[in-house]
């Protein structure tokens, strides 16, 4: 049998997604051997709707909301996104940073549709143009799902 061999960005990838599967199997041991102990945290959405935050600190011993992504894919080589819904209601998008084979940064949009930018300097140096010509790497999609109740835009920028 052949060893497989991952880029980084399948590396990162195959993290996450083993990530979202011991989340759905309650293996808290394999949770956390992903997480880096300062492991930086950002939430936008309606307070009720932190339950990743609360099955992380151990403030909700099982899972009160199911995570099954609907899309995962690589930013660049240290981000990765996954997005998915429950329902009519519940939309969530989650940002990864990773560095080191850990997860460093959590951000976590419920209810929100996400824009993501590249506002980095290109190679030769800022150049000023309008933000609308930045390029953008991914916006929040939710196929088949016309007719939802609209829901605050963000962009985030990187």
């Amino acid at each position: 049998m052949s060893k497989i061999t991952y880029t980084q960005n399948e590396s990162n990838i195959a993290m996450i997604q083993d990530f979202y599967n011991a989340l759905t199997k309650g293996d808290g041991e394999c949770v956390t051997k992903h997480l880096a102990s300062d492991l930086e945290w950002w939430f936008h959405g309606p307070p009720q709707c932190q339950h990743m935050r609360r099955v992380l600190t151990g403030e909700s011993a099982t899972p009160e909301f199911q995570f099954e992504p609907r899309s995962i894919m690589t930013l660049d080589e240290d981000r990765v996104i996954a997005e998915g819904w429950e329902g009519t209601h519940s939309y969530w998008v989650h940002v990864w940073t990773l560095k080191g084979g850990l997860i460093t940064q959590f951000r976590e949009y419920f209810n929100t549709w996400l824009t993501v930018k590249d506002l980095r300097p290109h190679k030769s140096g800022w150049k000023i143009r309008p933000v609308n010509q930045k390029e953008t790497l991914w916006q929040s999609q939710m196929f088949g799902r016309s007719g939802t109740r609209s829901m605050p835009g963000l962009v985030l920028a990187i």
